[in-house]
């Protein structure tokens, strides 16, 4: 069976969309807000985006230099990372155990596309700041939904 050049381009498309686009509701649907993505054949749903960025620090969490840096750095960019939504939520996560630093930036779905547009501002100056940190390493980001149940 020939398939059309139209018929290719939209599974192309279709394919390549982003992965949080919001899909048609199931009969599983519960309990899910009107743009809430159903995940697990209804079983749960996200209407909220989180990107994280992360990296590993140097020293004891208590007397750490490189941790010390990255709070420093944090609180510079914390008012333009609030601003990305109007109701985006701002986590810190520290391991002191594997040393591992989070900071987790969560939107609502609709506006995760624009700020995706936007690169994640101000993620990229964020990012070459925390990789010139003395002692930071394994500087990695990653999007992920975040939903408080």
């Amino acid at each position: 069976m020939k398939t059309s050049l139209a018929s290719l381009l939209f599974a192309t498309v279709a394919t390549r969309t982003s992965a949080f686009a919001p899909a048609s509701r199931s009969a599983f649907s519960r309990n899910m807000s009107t743009n809430a993505v159903p995940l697990a054949n209804g079983a749960m749903s996200f209407d909220r985006v989180c990107r994280e960025w992360r990296c590993k620090y140097t020293g004891d969490k208590a007397t750490s230099e490189s941790l010390e840096a990255i709070s420093k750095l944090v609180d510079e960019y914390l008012p333009q990372i609030k601003a990305t939504s109007s109701d985006a939520t701002v986590n810190r996560l520290v391991c002191g155990g594997c040393l591992d630093f989070k900071l987790m930036t969560t939107v609502p779905l609709d506006d995760f596309g624009p700020w995706e547009e936007k690169g994640f501002a101000p993620e990229a100056e964020f990012l070459e700041k925390l990789k010139a940190i003395e002692g930071v390493s394994q500087v990695e980001t990653q999007t992920i939904t975040n939903m408080v149940i």
